[in-house]
């Protein structure tokens, strides 16, 4: 045990020092295409019913209970299927239930899971990292290298192969459902260097990174979770636009590419097809005009943007005719694997293109070191999830992504000595940005302002501030995730224009930069700082720019209304 624990801290150890260079872990587009005897002694054990397993990834959780284990335990061992898709849970029961998978399987999976911002995407009593709006806000990308790596070792410590992450979409439509915070931003020179810096973190460290979702997700108003989205653009918006990221990141070596569910006629005009199943997109874009030769892996199956007109596994076929290589969530893997299987039989695909996919998948699982599987180590887990240095990354990043957009250094921090009010808005209690600040201004009070405050207790509120000589506000949206506008009461909106409007007032701003365009009066604050969301470490960052212990360097990744456009930000 103690010899495991050591070759963990020296892996933890090679990720701090790696360079930026693919020099740490040969390139996994290499890998896919090179002959590997345990590739091919692993292809021929197996019938066709086994290979075609081999292209389902199917859902696992570990809040489910006892018999929703038992039921994914009984999918490994009768459709052979190629890896898992781990969602909400714990990391400790996670990693007992990969291992008791992984025993079960005759070749082992891969593990995956969705982590736009780490393991605490899906876990909790793990990291999570900013969201990606905040990273697009940070100058400086070897810090999101850093994070990368960082995030490596999380997935590989809990013996997770594959992190369906960076976004690459290019988020230009404030009010998209669906993508919105999960982007770095409306301007896709941005959303291409930070999506590689992050995707080349995680590959360098050994961890498989899936850029998504082809061809581009980032405008539309339509949450392909729920229907087919429809994207009405020419093919010179298309290649001029949301395909400007990807291309980049093939280019730069990407060993995954995830397809989108959309409709998008003129890549490909049969009605209500999306772009999963389109060859067209599929074959004809990513893999003949890119030139990509990376995994092609399926969003989620199960979702209405495909199922809608395409149920029962169809989908799937048709996906896999497609040139899908990793088909996610089946909504019904059983039956979709026999569809492929008639296929196959029937010669509606080249039977060397078939075994190039499987091989492809098999060949992910050497890259991954799965031919030399060893379990999970449980002993010392949530500490090593829990290290110092990944708090102290995240608190790097926070401050870094800290974006001052309107005043200076003066009308920031102003008088320590005067009278102070430090409110804090859309919260019940007291918040980190109120206990942080009152330590560099002494002579102050505290006020809490709800959602949904009423109006006397509003007026109150305004008329005790008479007395004070500044003001600092903080804008808290405690939603899970943060939306483009805030859920206040519109009362309460309106008194953060009147608190704006008061001499020495400074607003930070702890939600969704496009939250700012529902707030007008706020441009006439003194001082607004963006802090992109309400985590902790963002309200630490908020109060050392304004203390003066950091200079705000963050600029603003998505344009939020004529006063304030993509790129705005002060550097103090």
């Amino acid at each position: 045990m103690l010899k495991k624990r050591l070759a963990y801290t020296l892996l933890f150890a090679a990720i701090l020092f790696a360079d930026c260079a693919f020099a740490q872990t040969p390139q996994l587009i290499d890998a896919l295409s090179r002959q590997n005897h345990w590739v091919d002694s692993v292809y021929n054990k197996m019938n066709r019913r086994k290979r075609v397993g081999q292209l389902f990834f199917v859902r696992a959780h570990t809040n489910r209970g006892q018999a929703y284990s038992d039921s994914v335990r009984k999918v490994i061992k009768k459709q052979h299927i190629g890896g898992l898709v781990f969602f909400q849970g714990g990391p400790g029961r996670q990693a007992i239930l990969v291992n008791q998978y992984q025993k079960v399987a005759k070749v082992p999976l891969l593990i995956a899971m969705d982590g736009e911002w780490g393991l605490g995407m899906r876990l909790d009593s793990t990291i999570s990292y900013p969201y990606q709006m905040a990273l697009g806000a940070i100058q400086d990308n070897t810090l999101i290298y850093k994070m990368g790596q960082m995030v490596a070792y999380d997935f590989k410590r809990l013996g997770v192969h594959i992190n369906f992450a960076p976004d690459f979409d290019v988020n230009n439509n404030p009010n998209n459902p669906v993508i919105n915070y999960r982007s770095f931003g409306d301007n896709k020179y941005n959303v291409a260097r930070k999506g590689i810096a992050y995707a080349k973190g995680m590959q360098d460290a050994g961890l498989i990174a899936i850029a998504k979702h082809f061809p581009g997700h980032g405008d539309t108003n339509v949450d392909s979770h729920f229907d087919l989205p429809l994207l009405p653009f020419s093919r010179e918006r298309l290649d001029s636009l949301e395909l400007y990221p990807f291309r980049e990141a093939v280019n730069a070596g990407i060993g995954g590419v995830m397809i989108a569910h959309m409709s998008i006629p003129v890549l490909d005009t049969t009605k209500n097809l999306p772009s999963t199943l389109s060859k067209p997109i599929i074959t004809g874009l990513l893999k003949d005009s890119l030139a990509f030769k990376g995994l092609i892996a399926s969003d989620a199956m199960e979702m209405k943007g495909v199922t809608k007109y395409f149920p029962k596994g169809e989908a799937d076929l048709l996906a896999f005719l497609a040139g899908m290589d990793l088909i996610e969530l089946s909504e019904d893997s059983k039956n979709a694997a026999k569809l492929i299987r008639k296929a196959v039989r029937q010669k509606h695909i080249d039977s060397g293109e078939f075994e190039a996919k499987v091989k492809k998948i098999l060949a992910a699982k050497y890259w991954a070191g799965l031919n030399n599987y060893t379990p999970v180590v449980t002993d010392g887990l949530l500490a090593d999830l829990n290290r110092p240095a990944a708090t102290q990354l995240v608190q790097q990043l926070s401050d870094a992504a800290v974006t001052l957009i309107q005043g200076d250094s003066r009308t920031l921090k102003q008088d320590t000595t005067k009278k102070t009010a430090i409110i804090s808005i859309g919260v019940t209690e007291q918040t980190v940005f109120q206990q942080e600040l009152v330590k560099h201004y002494p002579n102050s009070t505290q006020f809490l302002v709800g959602k949904n405050t009423p109006v006397p207790d509003l007026n109150k509120l305004l008329a005790s501030l008479k007395q004070y000589d500044q003001v600092f506000v903080g804008v808290h949206d405690t939603r899970i995730r943060p939306a483009s506008k805030l859920d206040y009461s519109s009362d309460v909106r309106l008194l953060i224009a009147d608190l704006a409007a008061k001499p020495n007032s400074v607003i930070s701003v702890f939600a969704n930069a496009y939250a700012i365009a529902g707030l007008p009066g706020i441009e006439k604050a003194g001082a607004i700082l963006v802090c992109y969301q309400k985590d902790e470490a963002m309200q630490r960052a908020a109060v050392k720019a304004i203390s003066g212990q950091i200079k705000p360097t963050g600029k603003l990744p998505v344009s939020v209304n004529t006063f304030y456009t993509t790129g705005a930000g002060s550097n103090l």
